[in-house]
């Protein structure tokens, strides 16, 4: 029973799952019937429904009395045989869903640094310490893993322009000479000088997301820019949200203030979304949904499963495909970005919202 009531409220872990559902696609083939996942799900809640209600289905028709008896039946040995048990019994059901588990891992620490000479260095691979040094600017790697620019000579340093980058499935965090930290989402790039300062302003541009904390600096502004929008500060964090593919860019302030366009302040715990028509509107919001993925952590908030897909698909570095119009649901959940992504879709599929099924290096999206 305690089994059955863990996989009815999606708690049960993935070999639990494959248990129960081994079982029944078991007895499906058995009698020549189609294993789905939906029929499955359709048979599962009416049986513990009348499970708790105490109720047997004996006047049902003949056919669905024999149906019902087997899957009772089914279900009856599940709860009464060990886990052991049902590992030998159903290892040859759970060989396909644990290759796929073990396909597609989540997202790494890396990036790519190519410097004002065009040369590439894989940060992943690169040893700790000194990686480059461009006229008077060290550019060295800690033993965490983090990018740090310092200026040596202060006279003599030029500005070169470097951009770090990082594909899907990347995160990485840099500090610029001024001691300002900029931590980069995946499938993002930073395109700044290597002494940042240019005409009195430190200026940086962003493609895809970053989270910034800015150094203060009274006498140099901070700006970021997007290809839609300019971000203006003095010392403060926030979160810029650029990418090309969704359909607002969004800038959330934790501390401090920040301007945008020349025009519309921000405060802490605001969040300024930009339409493609250059109207900007401005409201209060968790600023912990906004840097989740800093935190390790995808938070849902009533979101519709196109952008839960857009994210799940630049962090696990997978395409998503769409077996019909996308479904009108949206979730709400908190889930961690370090987990396999099998888990990520049985936690979504547990909604009854949509189904998803891994199919080699796409998420099939079906209703």
């Amino acid at each position: 029973m305690s089994l059955l009531r863990k996989y009815n409220q999606g708690l049960s872990t993935p070999e639990e799952n494959a248990f129960v559902e081994g079982w029944y696609n078991s007895y499906a083939a058995k009698h020549n019937q189609e294993t789905i996942q939906e029929d499955f799900e359709k048979e599962k809640s009416l049986i513990w429904k009348n499970i708790q209600e105490n109720k047997i289905p004996i006047r049902a028709s003949r056919l669905n009395y024999n149906k019902w008896t087997g899957i009772a039946a089914t279900i009856a040995i599940i709860l009464a045989a060990s886990i052991l048990f049902f590992a030998k019994e159903t290892k040859k059901e759970m060989v396909t869903a644990t290759v796929k588990s073990d396909i597609i891992k989540p997202g790494k620490y890396t990036a790519t640094l190519t410097l004002a000479n065009g040369k590439r260095i894989s940060l992943s691979e690169a040893t700790n310490g000194e990686l480059a040094n461009e006229a008077g600017v060290t550019i060295n790697k800690t033993a965490d893993g983090k990018l740090i620019y310092e200026i040596q000579d202060q006279a003599g340093a030029t500005n070169k322009i470097n951009t770090i980058s990082t594909d899907k499935g990347e995160t990485y965090q840099l500090r610029l000479p001024d001691g300002t930290n900029i931590w980069l989402n995946a499938e993002s790039s930073l395109t700044y000088t290597t002494t940042l300062i240019n005409g009195g302003v430190r200026n940086v541009k962003l493609k895809g997301e970053a989270y910034f904390e800015v150094a203060k600096d009274k006498r140099h502004p901070f700006v970021v820019e997007t290809s839609k929008q300019k971000v203006e500060v003095l010392g403060t964090h926030f979160n810029v949200n650029a990418y090309a593919d969704e359909t607002m860019t969004k800038t959330t302030l934790l501390e401090g203030s920040v301007r945008l366009n020349h025009t519309t302040l921000l405060k802490p715990d605001e969040q300024a979304s930009l339409t493609p028509s250059g109207k900007i509107s401005v409201e209060q919001v968790d600023v912990a949904e906004a840097i989740a993925w800093k935190n390790g952590k995808f938070i849902f908030n009533s979101e519709d499963i196109t952008s839960v897909m857009r994210k799940l698909s630049r962090w696990y570095n997978v395409d998503v495909v769409y077996k019909n119009a996308p479904p009108g649901n949206t979730f709400t959940g908190v889930m961690n970005r370090d987990d396999d992504i099998s888990k990520i879709l049985n936690k979504i599929n547990y909604t009854g919202g949509v189904h998803l099924r891994l199919d080699g290096r796409r998420i099939l999206v079906m209703p």
